[in-house]
């Protein structure tokens, strides 16, 4: 140690320096960005990530296959392909028409048990999506229109009890008539709307269900819609898979005797105005 050091007196500042010192340390240290991550935040970062991944894929999913089955529809049809077409937009409308009539097509021709899975899909991600929409309104503003919270007494009624009803009658009167034939079997087919609203209603509810108390809007809530995005996703495979298997049927089971092709896509199509 340096022999001027040794026994030197302790610097000692005026007042009016050691305010000012004391400000500028802390500005220093209001300048110098702090975050510190709990566990539970860690956790509601990684759950929030979840969700965007699978609302994501859903979205994903869903706009391709439109896309897909356009341009399908696009390349077969009659509509002038884009580098062949004047007007591009004009030609990607007369493929959007026809991809519509298609469908039309398909679902006339399609089978009981495909309309059905059909309508289930439908009806389970419409009434999800229109729950959670309605649900944000409420909690922003506590009330829209017909759109509030249900109170009977001192019970706050969740839309899971009208989603259980719903599936519970839908799937008794499926069962009733599930016997007969003919107008009975297509009743069949429009039962799956309500029941699809029903399970949509209560699906979106499971962590209510599973805790025991209102985590709706909690991070514990994040469960209901993982759930509900992962029904989606299987009730779509479901769809695919019927139809698929259906095809399949078709090739290998066809009767020979049958003039008609068994490759429903052979005909090339042709839709007049």
């Amino acid at each position: 140690m340096p022999a001027a050091l040794i026994g030197s007196p302790p610097t000692v500042l005026r007042p009016g320096r050691a305010r000012r010192a004391r400000r500028h340390a802390a500005r220093a240290l209001a300048a110098v960005p702090v975050r510190l991550e709990t566990p539970g935040a860690r956790r509601r970062t990684a759950s929030e990530r979840r969700t965007r991944a699978f609302a994501a894929a859903a979205v994903v999913t869903g706009v391709g296959a439109v896309a897909l089955e356009v341009a399908r529809v696009w390349r077969r049809g009659s509509a002038p392909l884009p580098s062949e077409a004047d007007h591009v937009l004009d030609a990607g409308a007369e493929a959007v028409g026809e991809t519509v009539a298609v469908a039309v097509a398909g679902y006339r021709e399609g089978s009981v048990g495909e309309n059905a899975l059909l309508h289930l899909l439908l009806s389970f991600t419409g009434t999800w999506l229109v729950t959670r929409l309605s649900t944000s309104v409420i909690r922003r503003r506590g009330g829209f229109g017909p759109l509030r919270d249900v109170v009977v007494g001192d019970t706050h009624v969740h839309h899971f009890v009208p989603g259980i009803g719903m599936a519970f009658a839908a799937g008794g009167t499926a069962i009733l008539a599930g016997a007969g034939g003919g107008g009975r079997r297509r009743l069949l087919g429009w039962l799956a709307v309500p029941y699809g609203a029903g399970l949509a209603l209560t699906l979106d509810e499971t962590a209510l269900l599973l805790r025991l108390d209102d985590v709706y809007w909690s991070e514990e809530g994040v469960v209901s819609v993982h759930v509900t995005l992962g029904s989606i996703a299987l009730l779509s495979t479901a769809l695919v898979a019927s139809r698929v298997v259906r095809r399949g049927e078709q090739a290998v089971l066809a009767d020979p005797d049958d003039d008609r092709p068994s490759d429903p896509d052979a005909p090339h199509l042709r839709v007049v105005a």
